[in-house]
């Protein structure tokens, strides 16, 4: 075990005159380590404090690169990395609130193929992404590593946390939820929107589980789901139990290895080409159908109101998804539709809805609104 030098003593005083922390604690959170998948909204507030407490080693999985829609809450991020990798731009953070922590990137998107290979080195892994298919191979592997994984998750004002370790005695993220919402079902939060604080909450509460297990001090999450509500200021907490049925925590286990998990979660494959896709049009499209009324393709805005009011193409009508069942009598069957969101994935919904209804002549505008700034009209504000 890796003994404190005088300068950490220093700089771990406050944790070293704690009775339940001490030198002998303060040595366990400097020799272990810590796996964070994903360096975004949660793993910011994570790695912060994990290393301000003093975890020797950091290992950061992330692929993505700083976007300035980011900087509302991913706070290892500044305005002078917008473009660059999230992973090295994290190192730069971390290290400059703690040079002495050993931090490793892991510049990649992590697979089936690599999880075991990136998960096998460290003690604990802490769940920061926002996507079911990586929770699902978060959790798998960590349950056939044995590894403690912290996991958090968060939306609008809403977050939840809970550390998921069968081998510790307690249930898998597979017993909470067996089995993932339909694709598009939970709305992403570029699409749903997050309270730039809330990461910072969750993330602390998993930063703390983490120092919590390096301890082997008080009583962790495990066996327990703690709900937060931002606007209410509430939190509740929820028993969970292992599930005997869990087809990969249970007595008689069918998953014994890693799986493909989009296809488990439902997502399609990406087409060889997709401009191709026979339900999609372009932008360019859209344009050509509003520059030529006579064309009689009328567009739809499927945003809600408060994006409307953000960002909206001149001459474009509003009929929020949200109230489509209620109000697509008003549309006419006879009549060909182009359907616009912010990035495609809600005129997708729409378009499938109205085709249920007998709707034929429907098309979803690829990138939505997004596009249509980016290609189209950059006067247009992208959020």
């Amino acid at each position: 075990m890796i003994e404190l030098t005088n300068e950490e003593i220093r700089r771990y005083s406050r944790h070293l005159i704690l009775p339940e922390v001490g030198m002998a604690g303060q040595r366990k959170i400097r020799n272990t380590s810590v796996l964070c998948i994903g360096a975004g909204g949660l793993g910011s507030p994570i790695a912060l404090y994990l290393a301000a407490a003093g975890i020797g080693r950091i290992g950061i999985v992330d692929f993505d690169t700083v976007d300035v829609s980011n900087l509302q809450r991913q706070i290892l991020h500044s305005d002078a990395d917008v473009g660059r990798p999230k992973s090295e731009s994290a190192r730069e953070s971390i290290q400059a609130m703690n040079p002495g922590v050993d931090v490793v990137l892991h510049n990649t998107r992590i697979a089936s193929e690599n999880a075991f290979e990136l998960i096998a080195p460290y003690d604990i892994v802490v769940d920061g992404t926002d996507n079911f298919p990586t929770r699902y191979l978060t959790n798998d592997a960590c349950v056939l590593l044995k590894k403690p994984n912290v996991y958090g998750s968060i939306f609008r004002f809403e977050g939840q946390a809970s550390v998921f370790a069968p081998h510790l005695g307690g249930p898998c993220y597979r017993c909470l939820y067996p089995e993932p919402p339909p694709p598009g079902m939970v709305p992403s939060c570029a699409e749903g929107g997050v309270l730039g604080v809330l990461p910072g909450i969750i993330g602390c509460i998993q930063a703390t589980e983490i120092l919590k297990l390096a301890l082997g001090r008080g009583t962790s999450l495990i066996g327990r789901l703690l709900l937060f509500n931002a606007l209410d200021m509430k939190f509740r907490e929820l028993k969970l139990r292992a599930d005997p049925g869990c087809p990969l925590c249970g007595p008689n286990p069918s998953i014994t290895q890693l799986i493909d998990y989009d296809q488990f979660c439902g997502i399609p494959a990406e087409p060889q080409n997709p401009a191709e896709n026979p339900d999609e049009v372009t932008v360019h499209d859209m344009k050509k159908v509003l520059d030529h009324p006579a064309l009689g393709i009328r567009v739809l805005d499927v945003r809600e109101p408060d994006e409307y009011a953000i960002a909206h193409v001149a001459g474009v009508p509003q009929l929020p998804l949200s109230v489509l069942p209620q109000r697509f009598t008003e549309l006419d069957p006879n009549v060909q539709y182009y359907l616009h969101c912010k990035s495609g994935v809600r005129s997708i919904k729409a378009l499938k809805f109205l085709r249920e209804q007998g709707f034929k002549y429907v098309k979803s505008v690829k990138g939505g609104i997004g596009a249509w700034s980016e290609l189209i009209d950059p006067t247009v504000p992208r959020y």
